[in-house]
């Protein structure tokens, strides 16, 4: 994974937590002021070091943070370079859902070496979204969750997102028959 993730939980828990608790997970995970450059590659082992020392500092369940984590994902992505090629993705959830792919490609091509997840829109009508998620990383459903309410916030819409696993790929329905519930 990039820097840019791991800046993005850098910023999460200063906002959250703040710079003590910050500096505590840094200690934890192994990591050094390296590991924070956006452009630069790390192993997937990295990112989930650094994943595992906010969760065992927090003590936030692991699927808890990876959906708030993902949800940030998408505040953050759009205020950094990612927020222009997000609006030209599309202008509405199910646009920008029919164009991850193109997205990540462009973003590949900056990236060399980056495996990046893919997103099929498979039906999508103005009661459900029905999407396919594969990826080389298993485990990261509650993050996908995240991203999808992300993008949900970002376009000030809502549904219920609920997934089912199978062996190679995981499919994720956004069911926006559900009513919002006021804050």
């Amino acid at each position: 994974m990039y820097g840019m993730i791991h800046q993005a939980a850098r910023r999460m828990v200063l906002e959250i937590a703040g710079e003590d608790d910050w500096s505590a997970i840094v200690s934890k995970s192994g990591l050094s002021e390296r590991h924070f450059v956006s452009g630069l590659s790390f192993d997937d082992e990295t990112t989930f070091a650094l994943i595992g020392a906010i969760q065992e500092h927090t003590k936030i369940p692991l699927d808890e943070l990876l959906k708030s984590f993902g949800e940030y994902w998408i505040k953050y992505a759009s205020e950094t370079s990612y927020g222009g090629m997000m609006k030209m993705a599309g202008n509405d959830l199910v646009s920008l859902l029919s164009n991850l792919d193109r997205m990540h490609v462009g973003i590949a091509a900056q990236m060399p070496g980056a495996s990046m997840p893919s997103f099929e829109v498979l039906d999508a009508s103005d009661t459900q979204i029905k999407i396919r998620y594969r990826s080389e990383r298993d485990g990261l459903e509650a993050f996908v969750v995240g991203l999808l309410q992300g993008l949900l916030n970002r376009f000030n819409d809502f549904g219920e997102i609920r997934y089912v696993i199978n062996a190679d790929f995981s499919d994720f329905t956004i069911d926006r028959s559900v009513e919002k519930v006021p804050a």
